[in-house]
């Protein structure tokens, strides 16, 4: 496992004083033979490569920042960082660090930044205050130097805070800043620039306050607009004070409010465009600016409160039908805003406590008309939705999910939530869910076809489907007797195909119940015409439209759904005959025709039924016993005729027993022969044939027969099963004895890669096909 204690990103300052990415990997340290001493090493997690190889020099100020951050300068320009994704990881580096060189690992710095005459100007760093230069104009470069060097140390940003603060030396500033305007001294205005950022980064309270005065303000603005890197400078101060209008919609009286307003707008305004986007190092730096805003906001919303007079005119201009549409906006919010709020709230009901609200409006719907419910208004809402994307009906349609979810319902000893709840909405509120469903589907195409209609009936069909996989007869009445399956599979003809599909799916999800309930409905309703219209309709395109409908017949071929096979055989096979690109609708008519075979012959049915339950119960020793005295038996100490069984089967009535089984094995050859043409008929006839292999056992004869060995095997007439044998349901023309045949000793194998049809017979069939010749022979004229 890789130890995320040592991830770090390297970092890069560039020319622009911007932090590059330089890759993300692994940090480690050790001592190199090249450089001579112990190395931080770095390596890309990618391909590990080496991202960075740099020496720990004993002189080099190292500084730990924000608990995972360590940054340095390598050489003149050229400063490097590492991001750690673990404080573990950054604590256990800054160690090494703080090894090398000698010092305590409880320091957030290693070195100085300062050199020796600055040093001198600091005198005592241990002495209680700072002493700052002079604040006039031939000084500003000095005082933009100690401010930068303060920076990166938090005992001297402390002092320089401190001593900003007693001595009033912002508003010092200020003044020369006028000075450099009226003189138009650019020099002196970036050196104040550097300043007034350097003192933001102080990240204190109290000098916000200063600087955020009604007195102050404006001119802290107008020392941001000189940035040394952008040319020509900003009119911040052009656009607050002319551009940016204040609009009192009810006068405020309270003077303090309105300066208070002003303030947290301006102080907005130097968050977002006046100061440059702050560094990875930096963010940290202005977290009290954050605060500064939010406090003030905080502030702003209990004044207003307390404003008796204010609200009152609020509210009787917002219920004044007198009140224009225009005047209203301004008071408040439009609709759509509303809207958007009300969904917002909502959202947070259901996600913090879904029981709660279904309590809710089941006792709402004691008191009021099913019109007024909360969730029939929710739904409301969702139909009416006027974003072409549907945005919020998307959002309403997750939260009724929720809500109609069994898996977060309660149960107590005394009630059952999804009993109660679940009762509740197929009363009062799936007719609301399923009216534009049923408006839309009253004739044989969708009425109303355009592209939001089609998404919001994609939405309503994903929540019924929802409902038919976690309900449960409760969503089965209400299909079954508002008629429902029928509406949807009209969807199929819609020009939307993610509505036809969505159509699909839900039936889909209704067949892999395998509920006979649904499938009598479908099938006295003949609700697979609209599916079987669709896949003809859609022709030979290979698209999801195709694919679904096929995989939803396989399902039922696979899972042997009996009365549904049937019913599709019987009503739209003459549709489905001619598609042999795959081999599903052919199976399904295998699948059927072995119904039919059953029903025809129960007592053949049950035989095997009573001989394979026997075989299971007996022990296995005696069956491997009686299975070799089977197979190991002379058969010339059988007389013609005379069909071997095991010997604890000897007891049964010889004929009552052979009879059926001997015109089984008869009816087996004819079908395996049948299928064999079926096949070849298929792989021949110039239509895609489906991939397929042979497969022998070893000493297996294989023969390819030309005209004559084939006709001499397909049509011979003594063949059980030949094409052109009497009562053979699958019999060709006589031409079809001229392909080319492809037989072995034991059957054609794997011919198409679909499982054998008949999982039950299994085992029996495998046996017959490994008898003797003779042995079968005899089985076959008993």
């Amino acid at each position: 496992m890789t130890d995320t204690r040592r991830r770090v990103k390297v970092y890069t300052l560039n020319e622009d004083r911007q932090w590059d990415d330089r890759g993300t990997g692994h940090v480690s340290s050790g001592y190199v033979e090249r450089l001579k001493g112990m190395s931080l090493l770095v390596r890309a997690e990618s391909d590990g490569s080496l991202l960075l190889e740099s020496k720990i020099n004993p002189n080099t100020a190292y500084q730990k920042q924000q608990d995972t951050l360590i940054v340095w300068s390598e050489a003149e320009n050229y400063d490097l960082a590492l991001s750690f994704q673990e404080k573990a990881g950054c604590d256990e580096i800054w160690e090494k660090i703080c090894q090398v060189q000698g010092k305590d690992p409880s320091v957030d710095i290693t070195q100085d930044l300062v050199d020796e005459s600055e040093e001198e100007r600091f005198d005592d760093m241990s002495s209680p205050g700072l002493e700052l230069p002079s604040c006039e104009l031939n000084r500003l470069e000095e005082i933009a130097e100690l401010v930068a060097s303060s920076l990166p140390s938090p005992l001297r940003r402390e002092k320089l805070a401190l001593a900003l603060e007693n001595e009033g030396y912002i508003k010092k500033l200020l003044e020369i800043f006028h000075v450099c305007e009226d003189l138009e001294n650019l020099e002196g205005l970036h050196h104040l620039y550097e300043i007034i950022k350097g003192i933001f980064l102080l990240n204190r309270t109290a000098l916000f306050e200063v600087m955020f005065s009604e007195e102050c303000i404006m001119d802290v603005i107008g020392c941001l607009e000189y940035d040394p890197s952008l040319s020509p400078s900003r009119k911040h101060r052009e656009f607050l004070t002319k551009t940016a209008k204040f609009k009192e919609v009810i006068p405020i009286s309270d003077p303090e409010l309105k300066q208070k307003i002003h303030q947290t707008y301006r102080v907005q305004y130097i968050q977002d465009m006046v100061l440059p986007t702050p560094s990875v190092f930096e963010e940290n730096m202005l977290s009290t600016l954050h605060s500064f805003i939010f406090f003030n906001k905080v502030e702003i919303v209990g004044m207003l409160q307390e404003d008796e007079k204010f609200l009152t005119e609020l509210f009787a201009q917002l219920t004044d039908e007198a009140t224009d549409e225009e005047k209203r906006q301004e008071l408040g919010m439009d609709d759509a805003q509303v809207r958007s709020a009300a969904t917002d709230i909502f959202s947070y009901l259901v996600e913090y406590n879904p029981s709660m609200v279904r309590e809710f409006v089941m006792q709402e719907a004691q008191q009021n008309d099913d019109d007024i419910l909360l969730i029939n208004l929710i739904i409301e809402h969702m139909i009416c939705d006027t974003d072409p994307e549907l945005g919020g009906a998307v959002q309403l349609m997750g939260l009724l999910r929720t809500l109609v979810d069994p898996e977060n319902m309660l149960a107590t000893a005394n009630k059952t939530e999804k009993t109660e709840f679940l009762g509740f909405f197929y009363k009062h509120c799936m007719h609301v869910l399923t009216a534009p469903l049923l408006a839309n589907t009253t004739e044989e195409k969708p009425s109303k076809d355009d592209f939001q209609t089609a998404q919001l009936l994609a939405l309503i069909l994903e929540l019924l489907t929802f409902c038919v996989e976690h309900h449960t007869y409760h969503i089965k009445n209400y299909i079954i007797n508002k008629d429902i399956l029928r509406r949807v599979l009209v969807l199929m003809a819609s020009k939307h195909a993610f509505l036809a599909l969505c159509a699909l799916r839900f039936k889909r999800k209704i067949i892999g119940l395998k509920d006979e309930f649904y499938n009598r409905y479908i099938m006295k309703s003949f609700l697979f015409e609209p599916v079987v219209k669709a896949f003809l309709n859609n022709g030979s395109r290979y698209n999801l439209m195709n694919s679904a409908i096929i995989e939803m017949f396989e399902f039922i071929r696979v899972e042997d759904i009996k009365s549904l096979t049937a019913h599709v055989i019987e009503n739209y096979w003459k549709a489905l005959e001619d598609v042999d690109y795959v081999q599903t609708f052919k199976g399904l008519k295998l699948r059927f025709e072995q119904q039919r075979e059953r029903q025809d012959n129960p007592k053949l049915d049950s035989m095997r039924s009573i001989l394979r339950n026997h075989r299971y119960r007996r022990d296995a020793r005696t069956l491997e016993d009686e299975e070799e005295m089977w197979f190991n038996s002379d058969e010339d100490d059988m007389e013609d005729g005379e069909a071997v069984v095991p010997p604890s089967d000897k007891t049964k009535n010889d004929e009552d027993i052979m009879d059926p089984i001997s015109k089984f094995m008869e009816r087996k050859k004819l079908k395996e022969s049948e299928e064999k043409e079926v096949l070849l008929k298929t792989n021949l006839s110039g239509r895609q044939s489906p991939s397929f292999k042979l497969s022998f056992s070893s000493g297996t004869k294989t023969n390819l027969t030309s005209q004559s060995s084939a006709s001499n095997l397909s049509g011979s007439p003594g063949s059980p099963g030949s094409p052109g044998s009497p009562g053979s349901p699958g019999s060709v023309s006589k031409s079809t004895s001229q392909m080319a045949a492809i037989t072995t000793k034991g059957g054609l194998v794997g011919l198409v890669d679909y499982p054998d049809d008949d999982e039950e017979d299994d085992e029996d069939e495998d046996k017959e096909e490994t008898l003797p010749l003779s042995k079968k022979a005899k089985l076959e004229s008993s």
